[in-house]
């Protein structure tokens, strides 16, 4: 099916009961068997086993092995019809190395639960294209430093309960009521996959970006490249997340990231939710991505129900 036809509703993997397995492999940059120590033990807390990858603890130089180790460790938990669901340990760069060499037959007839943020952004939008749905949340690389409400909400989808959210709303804020499928992920990794087959449809969707360690001027290059793409053209609303540790020269840009985003998206109608807790935050909380979902966002609060 191609990538502007989706389904009404995209596919949502089974949820996870207790002693199911969960894998915990490495896509991008490398990580020790000690960092990812605490998300093992939630892990065992919430009464799920644990696989560990052959990835945890592989280093070529930044990353963790080379491309072909770790197309193989994601490869094999993909097709391990024990593993429930993989959690990507860490971020960082090299995920989109590996994309294109991934067998996903056999993941599209038993899905599972694919689970991270920040470059699991390319698997998000692979799977998207797939329309199989996968879940933005926390990774094992931050679990020890996550605030209780990220991770019972990881938990909470994990086993199925339904998500919903309110929060206080920013005065930066655009009003209104928007419903679609909820897609994106991070502003750097959508800007990378322009052009590609990776890249989603984001039309009669709601769109949702976060981003860390930016300079301001490239964010407002990365806007405007998606906006002469059409990536605004036709979604129904807009959720921003954390803009995180942003930038600037020493000849200031002049606007932070979300007048940035207000500029560069002045002539649309949709609401815009700024300052919500997803992404590179402590309070990063899990959300559903090809859900559908409903956002209000009002002058007191927003409100993001699945």
């Amino acid at each position: 099916m191609p990538y502007y036809l989706k389904p009404l509703k995209l596919i949502q993997p089974p949820f996870l009961k207790k002693n199911d397995t969960v894998a915990i492999v490495a896509t991008a940059r490398k990580i020790t068997l000690d960092e990812i120590k605490p998300a093992i033990h939630l892990l065992k807390q919430w009464g799920l086993n644990v696989k560990v990858g052959n990835t945890i603890g592989l280093s070529e130089h930044q990353f963790a092995g080379s491309d072909e180790a770790r197309r193989k460790d994601f490869q094999k938990m993909l097709d391990d019809d024990n593993v429930k669901a993989i959690w990507c340990a860490r971020g960082g760069y090299g995920t989109v190395r590996i994309i294109d060499s991934i067998n996903f037959e056999k993941f599209i007839e038993n899905p599972k639960w694919i689970i991270g943020y920040s470059d699991v952004t390319v698997l998000h939008s692979h799977l998207h294209n797939l329309d199989v749905q996968s879940l933005h949340a926390t990774m094992p690389i931050n679990v020890a430093e996550n605030t209780s409400e990220a991770l019972i909400s990881l938990k909470n989808v994990l086993f199925g309960k339904t998500l919903a959210y309110t929060i206080q709303s920013s005065k930066k804020n655009k009003i209104g009521t928007a419903q679609g499928h909820l897609v994106g992920g991070n502003l750097s990794m959508l800007y990378s996959l322009i052009g590609s087959k990776t890249c989603i449809s984001t039309k009669d969707k709601i769109l949702f970006i976060e981003d860390l360690d930016e300079y301001l001027y490239h964010i407002d290059r990365m806007l405007i490249n998606l906006k002469r793409n059409g990536y605004f053209e036709n979604i129904t609303g807009l959720i921003v997340g954390g803009m995180t540790d942003m930038n600037d020269n020493a000849i200031p840009f002049g606007k932070t990231a979300e007048e940035i985003i207000l500029d560069v998206l002045a002539d649309y109608k949709f609401p815009i939710a700024f300052s919500f807790p997803a992404g590179h935050l402590k309070d990063n909380r899990a959300l559903v991505l090809g859900s559908e979902v409903k956002i209000k966002v009002k002058e007191d609060k927003t409100n993001l129900s699945f």
